[in-house]
């Protein structure tokens, strides 16, 4: 009887760690397909292209004007601290690069006057519409899963999403986003 025990330990041990290793794999397949960014939904392109958005000013911007040229699409709030601290770097890539083509539009995940008071301490050179709430529904088309901020899309002249960045971007990510065209 002492030998069948003994025989059974073993076995018992391997077929617990070949379970324990099947879980985990599931876990690590699960995490890594809720958590990698997709691609955006067909025609999000096409349906930013359509939107027409006020500015803080007043005014509003179609964003079909924005179309054809590079373009560094930024979501953010004012209530968001990281959105705050990337948006001078922003700005002086807007500055840096507009020569070269280079088109930069702030989406603000806000309310008109909060933006306003905000833009009057810190002006910025590239334009800002307001999206409000529904700023949330746009970023996730465009490839925003988690819906939370800031949340940055790069498109091609030729219309082409090369790059999403979700959180602060950073000098790295800008200077090789200013590679592309």
């Amino acid at each position: 009887m002492t030998e069948v025990v003994e025989e059974i330990k073993p076995r018992r041990g391997w077929l617990l760690g070949a379970v324990a290793s099947a879980a985990a794999l599931a876990g690590a397949g699960w995490a890594w397909f809720k958590y990698t960014p997709q691609p955006p939904a067909s025609g999000a392109l096409d349906a930013l292209w359509q939107l027409t958005m006020d500015t803080p000013e007043g005014g509003s911007l179609a964003l079909a004007t924005l179309r054809n040229k590079p373009l560094l699409v930024n979501f953010w709030a004012t209530w968001c601290p990281p959105c705050v601290e990337e948006l001078p770097l922003l700005d002086r890539f807007y500055r840096e690069n507009k020569a070269n083509g280079w088109q930069v539009v702030g989406i603000a995940v806000d309310q008109r006057d909060p933006v306003v008071r905000f833009l009057g301490k810190m002006p910025l050179q590239f334009p800002v519409v307001l999206a409000g709430l529904s700023g949330i529904d746009l970023g996730k088309a465009l490839g925003n899963l988690s819906g939370g901020l800031p949340f940055s899309v790069v498109v091609t002249a030729g219309g082409i999403i090369a790059h999403r960045k979700m959180g602060r971007v950073t000098p790295e990510d800008l200077k090789a986003w200013a590679l592309l065209r």
